[in-house]
């Protein structure tokens, strides 16, 4: 007799552990500033704001959240500094067990530009599926869906172009995740480009992972790409995580817990290989984060 089998990851979080691991806490172009607080009533304010540090350009956004859990019903209105106002609709778990419908838009007033996308999530154990129309770009209709049994997951994503009438976009992976690894092989692009992924949780304090992309569109010098990296905890508190590429660029994080709620990181990317050229300046970059969760 099987075990009962999880919900798999949906096809966008497939590789996740890896993609966080070298993705996350490396805020090395830019410094940033987030601060969350929650209502007794359920609302949630967001305020999030970024300065490039090669551009010196200032961006942020603010942001309100409802919450209602009774209805499965959250309401989130974004009104950007470039002037973009975005609205979220979501009701999960109504229409039936494991149906979520989501309605995503956005409208820039200065210029009339505007966006609506329509999702649809069902989710059972063995099986995460979602459906996107994108109501002005085509309209164009996206299809994935991730199966999954005994830690082995296969997934597929196709978009169609209703006003072309053809298949725009196509795309497959399969993997195996455990408590303590994960390993993820896709292709994407129309099969156009390889991305193979691992992560290893090595011990309580110590995670490790790597990612190789391979385009065969690229040249023959430049068409795979790799990258590792590491993190490791240093109390409870606290983390480092450190990462390079096959370019040499070498990136360092630090993240460090400061209270409950309060958190900074730090980061570094050095190109390796320009250390000692007078001209490389702009090819180093730091960076900071701040976050204030109340």
């Amino acid at each position: 007799m099987s075990l009962p089998q999880p919900v798999p990851p949906s096809w966008k979080d497939l590789g996740k552990s890896s993609n966080d691991l070298l993705g996350k806490d490396f805020p090395t172009s830019s410094v940033t500033l987030e601060v969350k607080t929650l209502t007794p009533s359920n609302v949630a304010f967001k305020v999030g704001g970024a300065r490039d540090t090669k551009s010196s350009l200032i961006g942020g956004d603010i942001e309100a959240k409802f919450f209602n859990k009774p209805h499965g019903l959250t309401f989130t209105q974004t009104w950007t500094t470039s002037n973009i106002l975005k609205t979220q609709v979501e009701v999960d778990n109504q229409i039936a067990k494991g149906v979520k419908l989501d309605l995503q838009t956005a409208l820039t007033p200065n210029t009339g530009a505007k966006s609506a996308l329509f999702t649809t999530t069902y989710k059972q154990p063995g099986l995460h599926t979602r459906a996107f129309l994108d109501i002005f770009k085509g309209p164009t209709f996206t299809a994935d869906t991730v199966v999954g049994r005994d830690g082995f997951l296969v997934g597929a994503e196709a978009s169609y172009n209703v006003t072309e009438g053809k298949i725009t976009k196509y795309a497959t992976a399969i993997g195996y995740s455990a408590p303590e690894y994960a390993v993820t092989l896709h292709g994407l692009s129309n099969l156009s480009t390889f991305a193979a992924s691992y992560y290893h949780r090595v011990n309580p304090d110590v995670e490790a992972g790597a990612k190789a992309i391979y385009d065969t569109r690229a040249s023959a010098s430049g068409n795979v790409a790799l990258e590792v990296g590491t993190k490791v905890y240093l109390d409870s508190a606290a983390f480092v995580k450190a990462k390079i590429n096959n370019s040499g660029v070498l990136a360092l994080g630090y993240t460090q817990s400061l209270r409950p709620g309060v958190r900074a990181s730090f980061g570094l990317a050095l190109d390796t290989q320009r250390l000692n050229d007078p001209a490389s300046q702009g090819a180093h970059k730091v960076g900071a984060s701040f976050t204030f969760d109340g």
